[in-house]
């Protein structure tokens, strides 16, 4: 997708769908997904995916060609991941190089949980899931979630040099892996010590003296706030930090409460698209359907929403009522 005038980022045609696959309460096989993603106007897609959607990667990769749509981005769990190479061959055969979206340091297969969590504690596995849950118990998963976040962050300077030390090495061996198939890797801050960008900063920096230089970020504003840190609390001195290397920012609304909400109904979301707008980037942005439910509502209310605060940035009070009076759905990632 190539770069947008900077009042347009948060056009339609700049838009990419991402968190689906794994997300959709319905469950939509390739064709129907991309059918789907056409029908909402998307041209590009990032595919996030589990376990068991790799085999389908030949079939999402023909749908998308079929109906016109870009694979922008694919996701990477880990810089070691058996299913890499799969990836990498998969992309090979369809001639297609989207960016690989690298999250790093958190557990992500349920065993791995398990051993983290305490006995009889589990993560809701959809965001349906989550929304069943009673206050109290997602309480609970919220103070054992920023227990684990917490033990992931270094104590001492000599410690933090060597986790940048040790992450950049990890994240320099996937970079030459990939650059054989034409494809760069960008830090997606996710959850704990790789989730804060100023430890993302600081790998980028030691990737560049490795020689590692065409590394960039994905901004998610769905992690930019946790009880461990926030990010809109000064995002204009932390954007101008990490504009430069900045490949694309994907919208949530902005809330305190561990759950998803549609742009519009955060309190932070306006100022910080704000700080983007005026800053001049022209990336693309993406839209998610992490909430659960059917991936096709989701994603239409996520368009909603960042229409009404694409026209608050234009003029205060020319997007009508705030969409969505009645407070969303809960749900987790």
């Amino acid at each position: 997708m190539a770069g947008v005038e900077a009042g347009r980022i948060w056009a339609r045609d700049n838009l990419l769908a991402w968190g689906v696959v794994p997300f959709d309460a319905k469950q939509r096989a390739p064709e129907e997904r991309a059918q789907m993603l056409a029908k909402l106007g998307f041209r590009s897609f990032g595919f996030n995916w589990r376990e068991q959607h790799i085999a389908i990667l030949d079939a999402e990769l023909e749908a998308l060609k079929r109906h016109g749509i870009e694979l922008l981005a694919c996701a990477l769990y880990g810089t070691e991941n058996p299913y890499i190479d799969r990836i990498l061959e998969a992309c090979k055969r369809h001639q297609v190089h989207p960016q690989l979206w690298l999250m790093l340091g958190m557990p992500k297969a349920p065993e791995e949980w398990a051993r983290l969590l305490p006995n009889g504690l589990h993560l809701p596995s959809t965001p349906e899931e989550r929304a069943k849950l009673s206050p109290q118990a997602k309480q609970a998963i919220d103070i054992e979630l920023t227990r684990v976040w917490q033990a992931d962050l270094t104590r001492t300077p000599a410690e933090q040099q060597r986790r940048i030390e040790v992450e950049a090495n990890r994240v320099y061996a996937l970079v030459k892996r990939t650059s054989a198939y034409g494809l760069q890797v960008e830090l997606y801050n996710h959850n704990g010590w790789f989730g804060m960008l100023e430890n993302q900063l600081a790998v980028i920096a030691r990737l560049k003296e490795l020689g590692g230089s065409d590394v960039g970020v994905v901004y998610n504003f769905s992690h930019a706030r946790d009880w461990l840190h926030d990010d809109s609390r000064d995002f204009l001195e932390l954007w101008r930090k990490i504009k430069k290397h900045v490949v694309a920012v994907n919208i949530t609304g902005m809330c305190m409460d561990g759950e998803f909400v549609y742009p519009s109904q955060g309190d932070s979301e306006l100022e910080m698209m704000r700080t983007i707008q005026d800053s001049g980037w022209t990336g693309p942005v993406g839209v998610l359907a992490e909430k659960g439910d059917d991936a096709e509502v989701t994603l239409s209310r996520y368009l909603i929403g960042l229409d009404w605060l694409a026209a608050e940035l234009k003029k205060h009070g020319s997007g009508g009522p705030r969409p969505f009076q009645q407070a969303p759905l809960s749900a987790f990632l």
